[in-house]
């Protein structure tokens, strides 16, 4: 299964924040949203971070509650890893893995297009092998 075929069933609603809102505005986003990660973005349409929940905290260890002041682009991380709709899902799930990332944003082109969580690519997963145990178990009922 493909990226884009991911987003057409969870839908396509990307919460971004700007990288001028302070960490206590994105915090409360986060929440509010009960989402993990916030794409960075001063126009909603170009990747320019992303900012975690894991980021939050080690931002908190770091700089204590100065950090709620702080603003967004103080925190976020920049070098932000992506994938685009057309990538295979197993090969995203292969990169979350192994860059130890629970969040990628969806590119096309250099335009923002969805964001997929690591709970995501389970949940696919998790139906993809539903539908083959489906699939066998009609094929082996079928021969007895």
């Amino acid at each position: 299964m493909k990226v884009q075929a991911m987003l057409a069933q969870k839908g396509d609603k990307i919460i971004t924040v700007r990288p001028d809102a302070t960490i206590e505005t994105a915090i409360r986003l986060l929440k509010m949203e009960g989402i993990g990660a916030l794409v960075v973005s001063d126009d909603g349409r170009h990747v320019q971070g992303i900012l975690s929940e894991r980021d939050v905290v080690r931002g908190l260890v770091t700089h204590g509650s100065e950090l709620l002041q702080m603003h967004v682009a103080d925190l976020m991380t920049r070098a932000v890893k992506t994938c685009t709709p057309a990538d295979d899902v197993k090969n995203v799930m292969s990169e979350m893995t192994r860059s130890r990332i629970r969040h990628l944003p969806v590119v096309e082109g250099d335009k923002l297009v969805g964001i997929i969580s690591i709970g995501d690519v389970v949940k696919n997963r998790l139906d993809e092998l539903e539908t083959e145990t489906t699939v066998l178990r009609d094929y082996i009922v079928g021969r007895t």
